[in-house]
């Protein structure tokens, strides 16, 4: 049990750094927090900072998806007798949980969209790359982030359903739906912090991106 909260613990603080405070007050001498729609991530970075702190900010994100993901299975790999699929699955959740409320930044982070691409793509890269492409193909049709984001956050529970290859962590035997319960968890948590943006969206009012910018 220890080794659970434990593997919960690390995960927690890692999804804590939150680099879009660190960058923005580096880059430009103030909180992103404070500008734009307050977020804490990679699209208002874009709209407050510039291009190449979003850029970076964007893949520091996505890495700490994959570091939580990586420690968690060399954890598994080590002690043999836990359940290595429980304990990717805790490293997500967690994760995503510090970036959104990270206890260095006063629990006011981002909404975890590109740490969960990190964690997609280190716990099943098929699903990742799918879910990825679709969230793509949506954005640059409709020019708002958060509906791509959140359409790609509902397909993964469905996509466990169906895909059984290509877990990185998957015992022998056992079908991809040992993941629906927390990818519904992955789901629900990015889907409540875009709850604001699917208002918007709905009262067709959602701010879009400007490719030309």
């Amino acid at each position: 049990m220890i080794v659970y909260v434990i593997m919960a613990i690390i995960a927690y603080l890692i999804g804590s750094v939150n680099f879009s405070v660190i960058f923005s007050k580096k880059f430009a001498g103030f909180d992103v927090r404070e500008k734009g729609s307050g977020n804490a991530g990679s699209t208002n970075m874009l709209r407050s900072v510039g291009k190449k702190a979003a850029a970076l900010t964007l893949v520091c994100d996505v890495l700490k998806g994959v570091v939580a993901i990586v420690i968690a299975i060399i954890v598994g790999n080590i002690i043999q007798d836990s359940n290595k699929e429980l304990l990717l699955q805790i490293a997500g959740v967690a994760v995503v949980l510090g970036h959104t409320f990270p206890i260095f930044f006063q629990f006011k982070g981002g909404k975890g969209v590109a740490t969960s691409l990190g964690i997609l793509l280190m716990s099943n890269w098929q699903i990742g790359l799918i879910c990825l492409v679709f969230a793509l193909v949506l954005m640059a049709l409709t020019r708002m982030v958060s509906l791509g984001s959140c359409a790609a956050a509902v397909l993964f529970p469905v996509l466990t359903l169906f895909i059984n290859d290509h877990y990185t962590v998957l015992t022998e035997g056992k079908p991809g739906s040992t993941y629906l319960v927390y990818s519904i968890i992955m789901a629900v948590i990015v889907l409540f912090n875009h709850r604001s943006n699917i208002k918007r969206i709905l009262n067709g009012t959602e701010n879009k991106l400007s490719f030309k910018k």
